[in-house]
């Protein structure tokens, strides 16, 4: 049985929908962000991942920074909902997608190889397990490798893992182990992150390292540097607001942290009970598959 469960408000597919993470045991809401630990072992080998979306759907569900203590809600655009398109043949997500939590790319922060600055972003992770996953769950993971995207100019990680529990698991420990037992993944997976967003009118996607995945030690010691920078935002080394970001720190569990807050704080005795309603149709539009031409660059 999972640390964590979810804690479900309201319909999926709206703009009122939220995914608390609670402690299945004590039923105390965690920030997926900054309570749940990065590490699942002594060891520093096994990671917990938060699930934000599942594999083949659509909704463009995140982390959310603004809110108190951070649960998943769905991303929006002009005030309307956000869903990826379907771009052939790929439908929806084709990987369970979430993040690392304790970890931050920092936007100030130039990455010296590729040169651009964080996308102030929990590390985003793609699980290439078997099974679909959920919103909300908190899987353990082991890393394999990473791609780099450059997104409008920021530094966007995609870290790629499989789960500890997978049948696969056992013989996937770095990045060539995906093409041996998977192969075409890391191809889809650079062609998806290439076009995902030209149906909504904007260019390709750039990688750097011309799209190669890195490896599993480069693609740690990423993760690693992350979790550093989220240590000085959540210790207030960095500040939590500026110009340029403003991130939600309240937390009920780090030790190190001026932002914690105890069960008795008046935001916390506000939280919104479990009340999970039925999701809402999607439109039909979301269904369409769009026909695009290029060839992957790697």
């Amino acid at each position: 049985m999972s640390q964590y469960q979810p804690r479900i408000v309201g319909a999926p597919n709206s703009l009122e929908y939220r995914v608390f993470i609670e402690d299945a045991v004590s039923k105390k809401v965690v920030s997926p962000f900054h309570d749940i630990p990065l590490f699942a072992n002594q060891e520093r080998t096994v990671f917990n991942m938060v699930v934000e979306i599942p594999r083949w759907t659509n909704a463009k569900l995140e982390i959310s920074k603004d809110e108190f203590l951070n649960p998943i809600k769905q991303d929006t655009k002009k005030g309307k909902l956000r869903f990826v398109r379907n771009c052939f043949p790929h439908h929806g997500y084709i990987w369970n997608y979430g993040a690392f939590p304790q970890t931050w790319e920092d936007p100030t922060h130039a990455h010296p190889d590729t040169k651009a600055k964080g996308d102030n972003d929990p590390v985003d992770v793609i699980e290439i397990g078997e099974l679909v996953a959920y919103p909300g769950q908190v899987k353990q993971v082991k890393i394999l490798g990473t791609m780099a995207l450059l997104d409008e100019g920021e530094t966007d990680w995609k870290v790629i893992v499989i789960d500890i529990n997978d049948p696969l698991a056992p013989k996937l420990n770095d990045i060539e182990d995906v093409e041996k037992h998977l192969p075409g993944l890391l191809r889809a997976t650079n062609e998806w992150f290439r076009i995902y967003k030209i149906p909504d009118g904007k260019p390709e996607n750039n990688f750097a390292f011309s799209g190669e995945a890195k490896n599993r030690k480069y693609a740690t010691e990423v993760v690693l540097e992350t979790h550093d920078a989220w240590t000085r935002l959540i210790s207030k080394v960095i500040p939590a607001k500026t110009a340029d970001y403003d991130i939600q720190v309240a937390n009920v569990s780090v030790t190190e942290s001026p932002y914690t807050i105890s069960t008795d704080d008046e935001q916390y005795k506000n939280l919104p009970k479990h009340a999970p309603k039925p999701a809402n149709p999607i439109d039909p539009s979301i269904d369409k598959w769009f026909f695009l031409s290029g060839q992957p660059n790697l």
